[in-house]
Formats: structure tokens, sequence, C-alpha cells
């Protein structure tokens, strides 16, 4: 049986040099390298006219028909806003305060955080930047594992209690994947005997995670600028925390970005190409981006939950059948990423089995999106 390669090694293949890289916030004027050019497929986000109607669902979980309100969130959206979540909106704070803070000190001093050009863990920028014509205007941060040895170059003096806050709010972020897999599983019939990695009790102790911080610093031309590209997460769900700035789009049938709007102390839910493939199909993930803002700096965390990193990942068996056949091959995150790296948004088309003759425009299939 050929050995299954660690999430350590997936970037071996395809390291990501950072670029020198001035403080953003230095700019007077929007640099040539970060003048965006559009992809021809999207619509600019300044385009875009939305209705009140194609707000992105808000949910509170402490309802009791939350479970039907988040099935159909994921079925026609891919995502929502969570509020009454269960995770405490003082760690939100103190999250948020460590991020400002991490991203406030001095150019020499994160770089000593750097993240290697074929590692999991550092400063640095985003991993799709290859696949775009112009650099995204924007500075990151990514977590695998313990901050401890990150944060102790980044606060020598200081780090503990940062690392205290990252934590407790990974474990709360842990737990709250769980809960709302369980909910998004359930909607499809799905339980706990139909998901063996999720460990005996259902509780996804060995999945894998990632936390992803990112700074959007204000732009002195945010009209001809980008945060972060369009793009999907590889993830099985990702949860966001913005802070209170716009910044984060989803796109809509009929090439439309819909803003989310901040709500105080929500979180973000999305779906990532994983769920949409162990829901076989029925949970599109969520493509989106980031734009920037003329007068406020914006800050985001976005914590990725994936499976274990040996767990076989396919369309479950109780989605399939005669007609319903498999739509993608199984893979695992370690090879999904090791594809990303590789195919940016061939991913999903390139393990695709089957493709219902319907006429209709896959809408997880973004092999045809022009990046450059």
């Amino acid at each position: 049986m050929a050995t299954i390669p660690k999430m350590s090694e997936v970037f071996k293949t395809h390291p990501l040099h950072i670029p020198d890289n001035k403080n953003l916030e230095s700019f007077q004027q929007l640099p040539e390298t970060h003048d965006w050019i559009q992809p021809d497929s999207f619509p600019s986000f300044r385009d875009s006219n939305i209705s009140l109607s194609d707000s992105v669902p808000l949910i509170d979980l402490s309802l009791p028909n939350a479970p039907e309100l988040i099935r159909n969130a994921f079925q026609t959206w891919g995502a929502f806003q969570v509020i009454n979540h269960g995770v405490p909106i003082s760690l939100l704070d103190s999250m948020e305060s460590t991020v400002d803070a991490l991203f406030n000190l001095p150019s020499p001093q994160k770089l000593k955080a750097t993240r290697p050009p074929d590692g999991l863990s550092g400063y640095g920028v985003a991993r799709i930047s290859p696949f775009f014509p112009k650099r995204m205007w924007s500075e990151g941060f990514t977590l695998v594992g313990s901050p401890l040895e990150h944060f102790k170059k980044l606060w020598p003096q200081d780090y503990t209690k940062h690392c205290d806050i990252t934590e407790e709010y990974g474990r709360e972020l842990r737990s709250l994947c769980g809960r709302l897999m369980w909910l998004g599983l359930g909607g499809l019939g799905i339980t706990r005997e139909d998901v063996e990695w999720a460990g005996p009790d259902g509780d996804f102790k060995t999945s894998h995670v990632a936390i992803q911080f990112n700074s959007y610093p204000v732009c002195p031309d945010p009209d001809r600028a980008m945060g972060l590209g369009a793009h999907t997460d590889t993830s099985l769900l990702t949860i966001v925390y913005q802070n209170n700035t716009s910044g984060l789009q989803l796109l809509r049938e009929g090439n439309r970005w819909v803003t989310v709007e901040p709500v105080p102390g929500a979180l973000v839910v999305q779906v990532g190409d994983l769920f949409h493939i162990l829901a076989n199909g029925l949970y599109p993930s969520s493509l989106h981006q980031a734009f920037v803002n003329r007068t406020r700096k914006r800050l985001s965390m976005a914590y990725f939950f994936g499976p274990p990193e040996t767990a076989q990942i396919s369309p479950l068996k109780k989605l399939v059948g005669p007609t319903q056949p498999p739509l993608y091959r199984t893979v695992t995150w370690t090879e999904y990423l090791r594809k990303k790296a590789e195919l940016f948004n061939d991913t999903l088309s390139s393990i695709r089995l089957y493709t219902p003759l319907t006429g209709l425009l896959d809408v997880n299939d973004h092999s045809q999106v022009k990046v450059g």
C-alpha cells in the first residue's frame, strides 16, 4: 500500500517565494505591482446591483429551526453568518487584538517569523498569489499546529498571552466546526456511523486544522486594488471572523458579488471543496474574494477545518445511488492541497467523475475562470 504523504510535505513541490514588500500603508499611490486587473470572467465588485433579498443568510444557532435553516443555506449559498454560536465574544475581541498587534509589528519583526517557501506556517503572502497577474493588497499569517515557535519570534517578552488566546480560540472553533458539520450532514440524512474518520464519539478530534490571519491596510485607490483574489477553500468548513469593516464577498448566480456585511459577534461559515465532495455536490463550495477600503483597515481570521491527514474523502455512500452517481473520486486533503497548488480553479474538475446531462453550468466548476 502506498504511503500517504503528510500535510507538512504538501508544498515541497510547489514552494512559494515571498517577494520583498514595503509596508503597504506607506504608499501614497497605488503601485503598478498592485494595480489589479479584474478577471474577465467576473464582474467588478463595484458593479454589482444587489437587493436586500440577496443578503447572506443570518442564522441564530439557538433557534429550534436552526438545523433546517443551515441545510437550506448550505444548499443555496454554500455559506451563512451565525450568531449565538457559543464562542465567547470576549474571546473574539481578544483574538482580534492579538491579530491587530501582530500586523502592527515593524516589518523586520514580522519577517523573523516568515513562512518558508515550502512551509505551512508563518508570515507571508496568500498561497493563491501565483495564480493572479498582480499582487494583492494584504498580508497574512498562517498557523498550523502550536503558535509557540512563531510567537516567540514575534513577541520575545510577551508571547505567552498571545499563545493562550490563540490556543483557546482554536479549541472553541474546533468544537463549533464539529457541531456545524453534524448539522450540515444531518440535513442530508447522514449519521455518525456513516463518517468513520469522525472518530468513535463523532467529535472530529483527529481533524486537521489551520488558522489564517489577514490584514487589509487602507488603500489609496481601492477601486483598482484587490485584497484577496476569487477562490474556494480546500477545507471541509471555513469559519471567518471579520471586524466591523466590509470586504468579504461571495459569488452568486448570474456573476453577482454579494458583500457579507459584518454583524457584531457573528461568524461567517463557508463550505469548502472537501465538504462539497463529501456531500456529492449537494452543498456548493463558496467562491469568495475580499476588497479593500480607502479609510479603514480590515482584519479577518479564517479557521480552516479539515479531515484527518489520512482520511479518504469521497461522496458519502448514502448520497450515491443509481440516479445519483458519485461526482468525484476519492482524495485526501493532502492530495487535494497539492492539486490546488498546481491547478487552482481546475482542481475540482480534475477529479470529477460525472457531470449531469442537464445543460446547466456546474456552480462548482471554476475551470473556465480567467485569472490573468
